[in-house]
């Protein structure tokens, strides 16, 4: 059992949490993640680090509710546990001095960038960050991507703060300029991450890419992550979560991660449904006193 000690709000339908988690703390790397199941009837699923505390023994998630499982955790209190972390699991980043790394997040993407980015500051590289979202509300973690940059770069979508364009504009123009990007690391929708290699691979520098997103199992067991990498089977989990951008095939891993939503939209109306009945037993109950 690990206990909530933090839970808040970050944005629409965007939560952080902090969990006791004392051994998964003391050995987490940058880029790793865990898998959590709320309860003994709960699904398993993964979530990046966000960030640890050695000393404190804990671990920081956040998630975006999309699904059954995010919004059972977004109802949890300061006190409730969750049954079973697993972890850390995944590759870690690969860290070291690169010289200049240009660090791409798009929307509940920063959450996984910024450890990444606190790691490979931490390295001695000069950071430059891009971070954007559709709109300001659904920004997050600007604060917190400024601390661990030489340079941020805020875009939304819809103009609604900082700059008006997609992140690959920026980044483009990063790389023509003058400075030499060695490094890029891009979190973030599939569609995001696809465009962002195509922008950088014209110029050779090497892209990392997480696909996080598409994990279920997180031991390699299921097949579920299954993605084509330079013509390669590879498992998300286990291969991964980071890839080279350039030689992953966007176009099928789009097509997969639609594969699971039409379960996903069920386990969400079922989940919904015990709620109803769950609130119309309590509500009986009561008048029944």
């Amino acid at each position: 059992m690990h206990k909530i000690l933090a839970h808040e709000q970050l944005g629409p339908q965007v939560y952080r949490m902090v969990v006791e988690a004392d051994k998964i703390a003391r050995k987490r790397q940058a880029g790793q993640f865990i898998i959590l199941r709320i309860d003994e009837h709960g699904e398993r699923i993964p979530l990046t680090i966000a960030g640890a505390d050695a000393e404190a023994g804990t671990i920081t998630l956040i998630y975006q509710v999309v699904g059954k499982t995010t919004e059972h955790m977004s109802t949890l209190k300061v006190g409730d546990h969750l049954l079973d972390l697993v972890g850390p699991l995944g590759r870690p980043t690969h860290i070291e001095n690169f010289g200049t790394a240009v660090c791409v997040g798009g929307g509940i993407g920063i959450a996984p960038l910024f450890p990444i980015t606190k790691a490979l500051k931490e390295a001695g590289n000069r950071i430059i960050s891009i971070i954007g979202a559709r709109s300001q509300d659904l920004l997050i973690l600007e604060d917190e991507m400024r601390s661990v940059s030489d340079e941020l770069i805020v875009t939304t979508d819809d103009g609604s703060y900082g700059r008006k364009a997609l992140v690959t504009e920026p980044l483009k123009e990063l790389l023509e300029g003058d400075g030499k990007v060695d490094l890029c690391v891009a979190i973030g929708p599939a569609i995001m991450m696809k465009f962002v290699a195509k922008t950088t691979e014209p110029f050779g520098v090497h892209t990392l890419v997480s696909l996080n997103s598409i994990m279920i199992d997180g031991t390699g067991m299921c097949g579920g992550c299954r993605v084509a990498v330079e013509g390669e089977s590879k498992f998300v989990c286990v291969d991964g979560p980071e890839f080279d951008g350039h030689k992953v095939d966007f176009d099928l891993l789009l097509k997969r991660l639609d594969a699971y939503k039409e379960q996903e939209q069920e386990a969400l109306e079922r989940w919904h449904e015990h709620k109803c009945k769950l609130e119309a037993e309590i509500e009986k109950v009561s008048s029944d006193d």
